[in-house]
């Protein structure tokens, strides 16, 4: 079952994140804003990984002194389809 996931980003570069999931496997990572080499590189790394794994990966990665960054903003988007 593929399923879509909007999330709204807060305190990075990136505005969005578009996520398209086959089950709980990353099928698509499309970022809005933000250094586009740099969300390039992690849409093509999670490409595959499964949701949770993702998450456990990327969440807490701080972008100068923010509190968040791209990778983070992912974690957090995908820990929220449980």
């Amino acid at each position: 079952m593929t399923r879509h996931l909007t999330h709204t980003c807060t305190g990075t570069c990136s505005q969005r994140i578009e996520i398209e999931l086959d089950g709980d496997t990353i099928r698509n990572v499309v970022f809005t804003g933000g250094c586009h080499g740099n969300t390039q590189g992690i849409a093509a790394l999670v490409r595959g990984m499964k949701a949770a794994d993702a998450a456990a990966r990327l969440a807490g990665i701080d972008c100068r002194g923010r509190g968040t960054s791209c990778p983070d903003q992912l974690a957090q988007a995908l820990r929220t389809i449980g």
